[in-house]
């Protein structure tokens, strides 16, 4: 059942952009406090003062009296109401809002975590039953929140960030705008108690508000938003040319964890930069029965099938003892042009004397012009 829930970005991205399906905006900042939620509300205000119906689906303004402020004046769906573990919690309420059909709905915090029960686990699930609806969605994300970057912000700031959306959802989004702000206009804005209480601020500057890591994480906002665009400009100007042949990854994989988290992250990295379809091929081999490896090999075997799914990849599983020729026919027959393997785990001498099937390999993908990547 998680499984589709997962893959229906991917069918959002296999259909044609019809006049029934809502436009998709998103906003990306490197941190909270660039003014993501602020903008927002701007925005809705323009379109308010244009004659367009739009909705508050969901804002959160952390207390910010300037983003509160913006509130004022514009049509805001109550929240539904839950009671969890004894407290009384808000959420989007996605039915009103599909009855209510407005133009455009503001939904705040797309990264959310729903509370357990709600029809869906994540508010990017919401956000796609509403686009289904066809009702314009503008929502806004942190870019720590996007699944392919986690590990290189936690390399970053040391935290792990644990609610993510998959970058599929991205690639879905008709435009993509980076709220930027420079690393001295957000420490400032902190400092004024713009962004936390003043309670909170002298921990956050020792923590995650540091020069250093917010340029980091600007770089990466930056980067991200500059390649959607350009992205989404190739896509669409190809996409026009029939002979054009799109990109797209098959990602080969073992039950060696680490190896395997890593091929799957970087080949979702490539995917996601080409705006590609991609694919996760994992070979079970005799030697990789249920009856041959361990217990803790075959949960984390799961969780990366798991893992690579929530990324946007089709899980491709099969069994055989010639890997070489089954990588070969699974790229054939999903129209594959690249194909992303681990670097083998062998000195120079040992990869001459054994390169017999690595290189049937290498000649049955050339013969069909089919590229590989190695990946560290």
């Amino acid at each position: 059942m998680e499984d589709d829930k997962e893959k229906r970005v991917q069918q959002f991205l296999e259909l044609n952009r019809k006049s029934t399906r809502g436009r998709l905006k998103i906003y990306i900042g490197m941190s909270a406090g660039v003014g993501k939620t602020y903008r927002m509300l701007q925005e809705a205000h323009a379109l308010l003062k244009s004659g367009i119906n739009i909705k508050i689906g969901y804002i959160e303004t952390h207390g910010r009296m300037e983003t509160q402020a913006l509130i004022e004046g514009l049509p805001v769906i109550p929240r539904r109401e839950i009671f969890y573990k004894g407290k009384r919690l808000d959420e989007l309420d996605v039915q009103a809002i599909l009855l209510l059909h407005p133009q455009v709905v503001i939904i705040d915090e797309l990264a959310h975590s729903n509370i357990p029960g709600s029809k869906n686990e994540k508010r990017w699930q919401d956000v796609l039953d509403v686009l289904d609806a066809g009702i314009d969605v503008i929502t806004a994300i942190n870019i720590q929140h996007i699944e392919s970057i986690n590990e290189d912000v936690k390399e970053i700031t040391g935290v792990e960030v644990r609610e993510r959306i998959p970058d599929k959802m991205l690639q879905l989004a008709d435009e993509v705008v980076n709220i930027d702000l420079t690393a001295d206009e957000l420490i400032t804005r902190l400092k004024e108690g713009k962004i936390y209480d003043h309670s909170k601020v002298q921990q956050a500057l020792q923590n995650f508000f540091q020069p250093d890591k917010i340029l980091q994480l600007r770089e990466l906002a930056l980067k991200e938003v500059a390649g959607q665009v350009e992205r989404k400009v190739d896509y669409q100007i190809t996409a026009k040319q029939t002979a054009f042949r799109h990109d797209r990854f098959l990602a080969c994989i073992s039950s060696n964890h680490e190896i395997a988290q890593r091929i799957i992250r970087k080949t979702a990295r490539l995917a996601s930069y080409y705006n590609s379809q991609w694919y996760v091929l994992y070979v079970q081999t005799a030697s990789e029965g249920d009856d041959k490896i361990s217990l803790a090999a075959q949960r984390h075997l799961i969780n990366n099938f798991k893992n690579a799914t929530e990324l946007g990849a089709e899980l491709i599983r099969k069994q055989a003892e010639n890997v070489a020729k089954v990588i070969v026919e699974t790229a054939i027959e999903k129209g594959i042009t690249t194909v992303c393997i681990g670097k083998p785990h062998l000195n120079l001498f040992q990869i001459i004397l054994r390169s017999g099937v690595f290189n049937q390999l290498l000649k049955a993908l050339s013969e069909n012009s089919i590229d590989i990547i190695i990946l560290s």
